[in-house]
């Protein structure tokens, strides 16, 4: 078996969570410009790292060659986050319906969380994108979430990096409390939703203040790029060898 170039191995994933970001984010402000509530909230995306790949490769002990992303399937991954859980169906049949993926799998920790407490929806896709050499199809994982299920997930991601993966049964149960008050919140927002998007919608059509829209903007573009830089959050890196 030879060598991966590494560089040469990860780029096109690398392009492909791009394009799929881009993708995402068209549909969100499409949606919003047709005064249309948009089920997705923002998107963000990474490339595995490479000792991250090797981490897993050697745990789940899968050989490490040019099928590995087929093995472990999140080499390139995409998280969508939606402001309520009716909206994490309707991101699932959007892209079910694309035209430019293909879903191959799909795991519901929603409806079954995981015995951490873990919700959330994952697709796995194979996605085709044109290359210098051609056409080629890899794999992309994207995971759906609400923002308290994305919250959750991020503390505990933190707990496990300070515990390195061990965390006390004391605190694993109060996290485990957590995530049913969690999911509890997001039911009961889920359940004033249309009493929320006309507060938001009026909101957007009422006259503001230019100081207000500036740190509005500051807002979108910190969080546009500080979920893209996953070193500022769990970014779908250590946290996804547990989800």
């Amino acid at each position: 078996m030879h060598k991966l170039d590494w560089e040469l191995y990860l780029l096109p994933f690398e392009q492909a969570v791009e394009e799929i970001k881009v993708k995402l984010k068209n549909i969100r402000n499409e949606l919003r410009k047709r005064k249309e509530h948009s089920p997705i909230e923002f998107a963000m995306g990474r490339v595995k790292s490479i000792p991250s790949i090797y981490n897993k490769a050697n745990r789940l002990q899968f050989p490490i060659d040019e099928n590995i992303c087929w093995e472990i399937r999140d080499i390139a991954g995409v998280r969508v986050i939606c402001q309520f859980i009716e909206d994490i169906p309707a991101v699932v049949e959007m892209i079910r319906k694309r035209g430019d993926m293909r879903v191959y799998l799909e795991k519901d920790y929603v409806s079954t969380p995981k015995e951490s407490g873990y919700r959330g929806y994952h697709l796995a896709v194979e996605y085709p994108l044109m290359m210098a050499d051609g056409q080629v199809t890899i794999p992309v994982e994207i995971q759906i979430r609400t923002l308290g299920m994305n919250f959750w997930a991020t503390i505990e991601h933190s707990l496990n990096y300070k515990y390195e993966g061990i965390i006390p049964s004391n605190v694993r149960q109060r996290l485990f409390e957590a995530a049913k008050a969690s999911y509890k919140l997001d039911n009961e927002m889920n359940n004033i939703r249309d009493e929320i998007k006309e507060a938001q919608a009026e909101f957007t059509q009422k006259e503001v203040p230019m100081e207000s829209l500036i740190s509005l903007v500051e807002i979108d573009l910190d969080i546009d790029a500080g979920i893209e830089d996953m070193s500022q959050n769990e970014g779908i890196e250590k946290n996804d060898d547990n989800h």
